[in-house]
């Protein structure tokens, strides 16, 4: 009787099937008009959906059923759903509208797919949107560099250079999801926040499609002729001798869509000079930059697309005057150091060609072949790099990488994204060194009759990539990613690794998200180094190394782990904190050694790096404000590779102490505000640094500064479809802080170096009137 009790009591149980009713870009449906059908196609519950496109069923027996929508100006959807005794997992309705799909609508969709494919659960991202970047104080014309260094964790170094989270350089740069190839590094910025519709900064724990470079992702979405149909010419400028103009044009016709930019910029301040005035001697630069995006409808729901860029600058290096004279030249008695004239002149080009799709509604994907060339060219002062340097080199680098990434996502199995890629890239590089020194012995010049050498080749690298992941949510409130990429390197030595991933991401309530992750990583060592050859080719002469050993570079290998949560305290304020712990075998570092101002790869045998970052965020009606601050530590011992750049001392010391690394800053913090009043909109943002490293193997560090920049903007519309001005002034250190970003000394520090001083610029920007915004073309 009871058994018989049991069974009749389980088959009355009632369930309740929940669902939403979305549009093609996942927009909710409301007061859609949804019915059940049982097996036998009998209607046996009904329900509407509210504003937010939810509905629901209840008293619901088990069995399968057919969840039918209608709505006006939308095709009928179906979806089908099994009660069991666990219930019914929730229902997502997709509706199709009457009308075809227009271009505007599969761009939007393809964007949301394309954003599928690059998840960023258990990690931290900082993103910039258009409106923030617009509301820098220099807006669109502050450099890449200068917009990330507001996130946190970010410390600035001298020629552009960003340190996150205590690594040197390793960032990876992605443009639309696609990863851009290694380029040789120099003082300009390649990319510009001109063409950006949003960037981000990924750190931590990110999923297993990221790798080689992972001390942060820099992830740029583009702007869209489509979606963003635009002109504009700006005109921008003010003291140091400093000229920026540029320009915007996106539109679009049928089926093709198009957005290109191009900016030139001339100043007298182009590279960090060792001097603290505000006039630099002998420091001009000339930039020119462009950028084109061009995008093709195969049909609604496959889309060609082509990203094209290149930037050409050319930098004088500044003199540093009142130095005395180390070497002797042969009929030259005197030369003043403040008449030392270098040059550098750097290239780059890439391109990107990607496919990108859906298949049916729940297969995503994107291949993209790219190519990238980059070359930077540094011209001594024969005479004024012999008399001070004992030694003077022009150098050519150059690396030309071509591959293809491709990236899938499969959404078909409730609750899990299936994701599986690879990449690959092909780099040759070129490295030819010119270089004149004086003969000695003992390290003593013996003769002032310059001598030289030649010492030229080519090294070619091979990366093949791998990676498949899984983003489950077993629960609502859940969200576990984890998965395994495989990297083979094949250059200076061949090593390859299998990398597991795990990330967690759970909502603890609403407003508190809690995330922590788990990544094996590996990073191959830049394509630059000197060779055994040419350090032999140098004993003797007044430009050998103080050391002799010159082991190769080599991978990084590393256990990384992070944690952290973020809170919205109250409406419009939100806070985080995130930690993390890095352990390194084979740390790589850089450093500039030689008298031609490049860098050059060196590994650490062992090394380990910590932090803590906090972030805060407030936004109410016409007030923005936000604040990060970071605490970190980058520790190396025992150098591995190129120990001929280092003093015997220093080696000593290394190989029996933990040291830190050059790029090491404590503390650093960023903050900012906006404020809009009566049309018009005042900024200020600031960065603090308790400065890097220097002194005897990194053993002190330089004085901490503060830098604060400000400006104001003013958009006037002219009558009669005239356009939009945008008038804007700035002014950058308005403390006019004198700063030292460099000393001179430390590890692989060459000169010293000083920030910007107080500075003034403004700008007139006309946003032409024949373009529509991309809300007119939205429907």
């Amino acid at each position: 009787m009871a058994a018989n009790l049991k069974t009749s009591t389980a088959t009355k149980t009632k369930y309740r099937i929940t669902g939403v009713v979305k549009d093609a870009l996942g927009r909710p449906i409301k007061h859609a008009v949804l019915s059940l059908q049982g097996s036998s196609g009998k209607v046996v519950a009904h329900a509407s959906s509210n504003d937010a496109g939810e509905f629901s069923f209840n008293g619901i027996a088990r069995g399968t059923y057919a969840v039918v929508a209608t709505s006006n100006g939308f095709k009928p959807a179906t979806a089908i759903v099994a009660v069991s005794t666990k219930g019914a997992a929730p229902v997502v309705v997709a509706m199709e509208a009457e009308k075809a799909v227009s271009l505007a609508v599969a761009a939007t969709r393809l964007d949301k797919a394309r954003n599928s494919l690059s998840p960023d659960t258990g990690g931290s991202k900082y993103t910039f949107t258009q409106q923030a970047i617009q509301q820098l104080p220099q807006g669109s014309n502050t450099p890449l560099n200068q917009v990330i260094l507001q996130a946190p964790g970010v410390a600035q170094d001298s020629y552009g250079q960003l340190h996150v989270r205590g690594d040197h350089a390793n960032l990876q740069y992605r443009i639309n999801g696609v990863q851009l190839p290694e380029g040789i590094t120099g003082f300009g910025q390649v990319l510009s926040p001109r063409f950006a519709q949003s960037i981000s900064l990924l750190t931590g724990v990110l999923p297993a499609e990221y790798g080689l470079r992972t001390a942060g992702v820099i992830d740029i979405k583009t702007k869209d002729g489509l979606l963003d149909n635009l002109a504009d010419v700006d005109f921008y400028g003010g003291q140091r001798g400093t000229t920026e103009p540029s320009f915007e044009y996106g539109g679009s016709k049928g089926n093709f869509s198009y957005f290109v930019t191009g900016q030139y910029l001339g100043t007298d301040r182009g590279v960090e000079p060792p001097t603290s005035g505000p006039t630099a001697i002998h420091d001009t630069s000339n930039q020119g930059a462009g950028f084109g995006y061009f995008s093709y409808f195969l049909n609604s729901t496959t889309r060609l697309s082509l990203i094209s860029g290149t930037a050409i600058n050319h930098f004088q290096i500044p003199a540093n005057p009142n130095q005395p004279q180390m070497f002797a030249l042969e009929d030259v008695p005197v030369y003043p150091s403040a008449k030392v004239r270098e040059n550098q002149f750097e290239q780059n080009y890439f391109n990107v060609l990607a496919l990108q799709g859906t298949v049916g509604e729940n297969f995503d994907y994107q291949l993209a072949p790219f190519s990238r060339y980059s070359a930077v060219t540094f011209n001594p002062d024969h005479t004024g790099d012999l008399i001070y340097n004992g030694a003077a080199a022009k150098v050519f680098r150059s690396d030309w990488g071509n591959g293809f990434q491709l990236d899938t996502a499969y959404h078909g199995i409730t609750d899990h994204t299936f994701r599986v890629g690879g990449y690959f890239d092909a780099e040759r590089a070129e490295i030819d060194n010119h270089e004149s020194v004086f003969p000695a012995v003992g390290g003593v010049q013996s003769s002032d009759v310059p001598i030289s050498f030649v010492n030229d080749l080519a090294l070619q690298t091979w990366i093949y990539s791998g990676y498949i992941q899984d983003e489950w949510k077993p629960i609502e409130k859940l969200t576990i990613n984890y998965g395994v990429r495989f990297d083979l390197y094949d250059g200076l030595v061949r090593a390859d690794q299998a990398s597991p991933r795990i990330a967690l991401e759970y909502k603890l309530y609403k407003g508190t998200t809690l995330h922590a992750g788990y990544a094996r990583q590996m990073t191959p060592p830049e394509t630059e180094l000197v060779s055994v050859g040419n350090i032999k080719q140098l004993s003797g002469t007044t430009g050998a190394p103080a050391s002799k050993g010159n082991g190769n570079p080599t991978v990084e290998r590393d256990h990384l782990f992070d944690a952290g949560v973020t809170q919205e305290v109250i409406p419009g304020l939100n806070v985080g904190i995130d930690s993390y712990y890095k352990k390194a075998s084979e740390l790589i570092d850089e450093g500039q050694f030689g008298p031609a101002l490049i860098f050059e790869t060196f590994n650490y045998n062992k090394g380990r790096v910590w932090g803590v970052e906090f972030t805060s965020s407030y936004n109410h009606e016409n007030i923005y404000a936000y604040d990060n601050f970071a605490y970190s530590v980058a520790q190396g011992t025992q150098v591995e590779s190129g120990q001929f750049n280092f003093a015997p001392d220093e080696l000593k010391y290394i190989n029996s102490h933990y040291i830190f690394l050059d790029h090491d800053q404590t503390f650093t913090n960023s903050a900012g505000a906006v404020y809009t009043w009566h049309g018009f909109a005042f900024s200020i943002d600031g960065i603090y640094g308790s400065g890097l490293r220097s002194g005897f193997a990194n053993t002190g560090n330089l004085p901490y500064y503060i830098q604060v920049d400000g400006g104001i903007t003013r958009r006037v519309t002219l009558p009669n479809h005239g356009g939009v001005l945008e008038f804007r002034t700035a002014m950058v250190n308005m403390n006019d802080h004198i700063y030292q970003v460099r000393n001179g000394s430390g590890i692989g520090v060459f000169a010293a170096q000083y920030g910007p001083r107080r500075a003034l610029y403004g700008g007139i920007k006309w946003e032409l009137p024949f373009t529509k915004s991309a809300s007119a073309q939205t429907p």
